[in-house]
């Protein structure tokens, strides 16, 4: 992969609390000059100017714990406000209690929420499950009515993205659904490894510093 291929799979993301709408800019300056896919900010922040770049935002971040009514408005509000994907967080305590059919609502409500050209990825926060609940959370968000299936916050302590987290819910979702990897994320090797195990999407704070290990 060279540089270009590797910077169209980058979400160019900023969810630091602290930054500002001159911070946003930055990134949206920078994220034209290294030719990512798009920009991940905050929902308090939309609007913004992304100059031809699409436009992320997070939905139930970082904790998931959100109500699905909450959720699927907060969804709906971003759209309105020009997102153009939505990041939503599941609830890890309905993960972690088994309720599946809690989980699966959750995801369906931001679903029905936003357009149906509205990307809609699937945070599973996968450093805090175990496998078998890997497995389950991408059944509920492929039934849910995700595009995408992601690994991380990047905010959880358990940690973010690996690849055999990678490589597990690709192997669950199939060829025909997108993986997300954010978390973690610090050097074009970490890239690579999760490219090789099946993301084609990556979360990225670090995105200009990983591009320029492949110059």
């Amino acid at each position: 992969m060279n540089c270009h291929d590797i910077a169209s799979m980058i979400d160019h993301t900023l969810l630091k609390p602290e930054a500002t709408p001159r911070d946003v800019d930055a990134l949206v300056t920078e994220g034209v000059d290294l030719g990512v896919y798009s920009v991940c900010v905050s929902p308090s922040m939309l609007p913004i100017d992304a100059r031809g770049l699409k436009v992320a935002t997070v939905c139930g971040f970082p904790a998931g714990a959100h109500t699905s009514q909450m959720k699927a408005a907060e969804a709906a509000e971003s759209v309105q406000r020009g997102a153009d994907e939505i990041d939503m967080v599941i609830n890890l305590g309905w993960a972690k209690a088994g309720q599946w059919d809690l989980v699966h609502h959750d995801i369906e409500a931001v679903r029905t929420a936003v357009p149906a050209l509205t990307i809609l990825k699937v945070i599973i926060e996968s450093a805090a499950l175990s496998d078998e609940e890997i497995i389950e959370a991408c059944r509920v968000s492929v039934a849910g009515g995700a595009d995408f299936v992601k690994t991380s916050t990047g905010m959880h302590p358990a940690g973010g993205a690996s690849p055999h987290a990678v490589s597990l819910i690709r192997s669950c979702v199939g060829d025909g659904m997108g993986v997300k990897a954010s978390g973690g994320i610090r050097s074009l090797a970490d890239a690579l490894a999760m490219f090789a195990a099946g993301a084609t999407r990556l979360g990225l704070s670090a995105s200009a510093a990983i591009l320029a290990e492949c110059e």
